[in-house]
């Protein structure tokens, strides 16, 4: 059965049909909050509320064929409603591959790569999500603004300055790097 069956099947209170859609979507929604929260615990817990939320609401959903998106912006509310409330909260950083083959690492990447984390975790969750959404997600911008709840002008100013301040921690992560590179031992 296709996914909109499913959701008209779970509008109408059929338990198994949910219970499939959530084992379509639950690793994409588990990868998108760990990115979005820097926390395996607390994205656990966002994705938990958001699919209890969505239980609740399913009758309420007008377009089935909406439900991907009506989804990620349930998982995104109860991401940002978690950051909001633990924000003295130290996070810690893990990040997996969502959809992709297990590939060997290289140093150069993984130095990279975890440039690119800390600069992401630099961003607030507002920001974040909209980078999360649209780049490991893949949603674009229209959806990821429908999906976060906000205006399409603010989703696209949002991701302009979060690129934005993510290329400045890269380059003065590499500035002193650099630096360091040249100073005599």
């Amino acid at each position: 059965m296709d996914q909109r069956g499913l959701v008209e099947r779970a509008r109408e209170g059929d338990h198994d049909a949910f219970a499939i859609l959530v084992d379509l979507t639950v690793a994409r929604l588990d990868a998108a909050a760990r990115l979005i929260l820097r926390d395996p615990e607390l994205a656990r817990d966002a994705v938990q509320e958001a699919l209890i939320t969505a239980w609740r609401r399913m009758r309420g959903l007008r377009d089935p064929d909406a439900f991907d998106a009506w989804l990620y912006r349930l998982l995104v509310n109860a991401s940002l409603d978690l950051a909001r409330r633990r924000r003295r909260r130290v996070f810690e950083v893990e990040l997996q591959p969502t959809d992709e083959p297990a590939v060997p690492d290289t140093t150069g990447a993984f130095a990279d790569r975890t440039l690119l984390d800390e600069a992401l975790a630099g961003l607030p969750p507002g920001h974040r999500a909209v980078v999360v959404l649209h780049y490991y997600v893949g949603m674009p911008l229209p959806e990821v603004a429908q999906s976060v709840g906000i205006p399409l002008g603010t989703a696209k100013s949002r991701l302009h300055y979060a690129l934005a301040a993510m290329r400045a921690t890269v380059a003065a992560d590499r500035t002193t790097t650099s630096l360091a590179e040249r100073q005599p031992a």
